[in-house]
């Protein structure tokens, strides 16, 4: 057998392995299975529900009319939006519960990464709530709770949205700690939504405080 047979053959046995891990993988996926698809279906409802929610009290004041003031309804908001987010991490748990393991995840070295992941993605979360506080993690500022100024310090001097990005990298380690590649295309349905959220919540942040901003020039006039 010549170099070129020998690269050939090399080749194909690697190409065979490759196919054959990506079937044990895609084995291991249950996409029927109901915990998956509530998993799914509570991920995608949650953004769509506080993003439709938030719109509606800022042109309406539905909240604040019901609950009294401003801050009284941020508070309502963040504890139904607090409370659908541990309903969501709940049914995660019983997704990936319900779903078989993968072989190639089940080892300690994925265990030690999914440790760093999971301390980096907490951190983020906490941080970024200590910096903003209740009404600033909840979406204050369509209540017209706006905060004085720009927050930069950690974790928004590495992260534009830290809050979105610390809760993917926690999903993910879960998903890798318990080894369910399941787990894996949650947490990609968790980054898609969270990347559309962004697409609709920063621009209509920035036009509210663009607003104010207007407002409180024409008061100084």
């Amino acid at each position: 057998m010549d170099l070129k047979e020998a690269r050939t053959e090399a080749f194909l046995k690697q190409q065979g392995e490759t196919v054959y891990i990506l079937d044990h993988i895609l084995s291991t996926i249950d996409i029927r299975d109901k915990y998956f698809q509530y998993s799914v279906a509570f991920i995608i409802f949650n953004p769509i529900f506080w993003n439709v929610v938030a719109r509606l009290e800022y042109n309406t004041h539905f909240i604040t009319k019901l609950a009294g003031s401003a801050k009284t309804g941020c508070y309502l908001l963040a504890a139904t939006i607090f409370s659908l987010g541990v309903g969501r991490d709940l049914i995660f748990d019983q997704a990936l519960k319900h779903q078989e393991a993968c072989k190639y995840l089940t080892n300690d070295y994925v265990k030690y990464i999914s440790y760093g992941i999971f301390g980096v993605g907490q951190l983020l979360v906490i941080t970024s709530m200590y910096q903003l506080g209740i009404t600033g993690t909840y979406l204050g500022d369509y209540f017209g709770i706006l905060m004085k100024e720009r927050v930069t310090g950690f974790p928004f001097n590495v992260s534009n949205n830290p809050m979105y990005q610390g809760s993917t990298l926690c999903f993910l380690a879960t998903s890798l700690y318990y080894g369910k590649p399941t787990g894996l295309i949650i947490t990609a349905v968790v980054y898609i939504m969270y990347t559309i959220a962004l697409r609709f919540e920063e621009p209509f942040t920035a036009k509210i405080y663009a607003k104010n901003t207007v407002e409180e020039k024409r008061k100084l006039k």
